[in-house]
């Protein structure tokens, strides 16, 4: 029979006679460092976080459309007369970028060619920037909204003017005749949008800019370009689609009354 008194023989976790192959390597205070049930730092969950911030922006568009078709009507006209061409004749606004570039080129390389690179071009980013280097976040770094600011900058002092010489002095009808048709429709307009293009990758590349940063200074040319052409050909082109002040339209054209 054991003594009551006499003590009971001490047990240690890791014996060193034992026949474990592990040992404590450092005890810490805190909670357990497991990631079962936990989620990345700094994210949210997207139900129902963002799943209500987007039902809440598609129920404010819902109320601002029923607003516009409240107080103001459709601008319909009458039934259109065969005999009688409008002046001037505009597409819809969403192709009315797509109209004011053929000001500018042959209907081949403003309507067809830019067009569908512009697209591929779109198509083709995932696959050009594929890094998950500051995903979630606006242009990536403060580094990435600089160059976007400055290339939004670039874009709409440089777009406006070149619809403004290329509609004052435009070669299509300064060479006619001189050169071939080719040259002035499709390789001087080609070759000038692709150097209004390629100046700002070229600015890029004493920063050496990573691909995301390539990528966001293309697409804001890309989309600012988009915007300024439309506002162009929507509000500043009047009869014989020529150029003019909204508000000193000839004809009594308005081009707001489009809206």
């Amino acid at each position: 029979m054991n003594n009551p008194n006499e003590a009971a023989p001490r047990k240690t976790a890791f014996p060193k006679d034992g026949t474990k192959t592990y040992s404590l390597v450092e005890l810490v205070k805190g909670a357990p460092a497991t990631m079962i049930e936990k989620g990345p730092d700094n994210t949210v969950f997207a139900f129902p976080v963002v799943a209500i911030l987007e039902l809440l922006l598609t129920l404010g568009l819902g109320v601002v459309l029923m607003l516009m078709s409240l107080l103001r009507d459709a601008p319909l006209e009458e039934f259109a007369n065969p005999n009688t061409t409008t002046d001037p004749a505009k597409a819809p606004w969403y192709f009315m970028g797509l109209q004011e570039m053929l000001e500018h080129g042959h209907p081949t390389l403003m309507a067809v060619i830019f067009p569908t690179i512009m697209v591929l071009f779109v198509i083709i980013i995932p696959y050009l920037d594929n890094s998950s280097e500051g995903a979630g976040r606006w242009f990536t770094s403060e580094r990435g909204k600089k160059f976007t600011i400055n290339t939004a900058i670039y874009t709409l002092m440089v777009m406006p003017l070149f619809i403004l010489i290329d509609s004052t002095f435009p070669p299509r009808e300064i060479l006619r005749g001189v050169l071939p048709d080719f040259i002035p429709q499709m390789v001087i307009p080609g070759l000038v949008m692709l150097v209004i293009v390629l100046l700002p990758v070229l600015w890029l590349r004493r920063h050496n800019p990573t691909i995301r940063e390539v990528m966001l200074v293309l697409f804001t040319i890309l989309l600012v370009s988009a915007i300024v052409f439309t506002i162009a050909g929507f509000f500043f082109r009047g009869p014989g689609f020529e150029l003019y002040w909204p508000w000193n339209m000839p004809g009594d054209y308005n081009p707001f009354d489009n809206l």
